[in-house]
C-alpha cells in the first residue's frame, strides 16, 4: 500500500472517530457544534494524512507523536482544552506512526 492510500485512510479513520467523540458534548448553538465537530475532523484527517507521508529519518511513531504534539496545540489554544486536545492528537499520532511502521 503506498503513503497516500495510507494517509487517506488513517486520516478518515482518526478524523471519524475524533468527530464521533465530540458529538455527545454540548454546545451553546447547533451551529458551534457543527463546526467544532467539523473542524476537529479537519484537523485529524490531516494529521493522519501527513504522518505516513512525512518522513525525519526517525521511527514514524516519533514522527506521528511530533506532528500530533504540534499540529494538536493550535487547537487546544482556541479550545481551551488543552489535555484532550493534545492528548488525543499525540496519542492517535503515535498509533498512526506504528500502523505506518507496520505497512510501509
Amino acid at each position: 500500500m503506498g503513503a497516500i492510500t495510507l494517509g487517506l485512510i488513517c486520516g478518515l479513520v482518526f478524523g471519524i472517530t475524533d468527530a464521533a467523540i465530540m458529538l455527545p458534548m454540548k454546545f451553546e448553538t447547533g451551529r458551534k457544534k457543527a463546526e467544532a465537530v467539523s473542524s476537529a475532523f479537519v484537523d485529524r484527517f490531516m494529521l493522519g494524512l501527513l504522518i505516513p507521508n512525512v518522513s525525519f529519518d526517525i521511527h514514524p511513531a516519533v514522527t506521528g507523536a511530533l506532528l500530533g504534539l504540534g499540529l494538536s496545540v493550535p487547537s487546544a489554544i482556541i479550545s481551551r482544552a488543552y489535555l484532550p486536545v493534545i492528548g488525543i492528537g499525540v496519542a492517535g499520532g503515535v498509533l498512526i506512526g506504528f500502523v505506518t511502521h507496520a505497512v510501509i
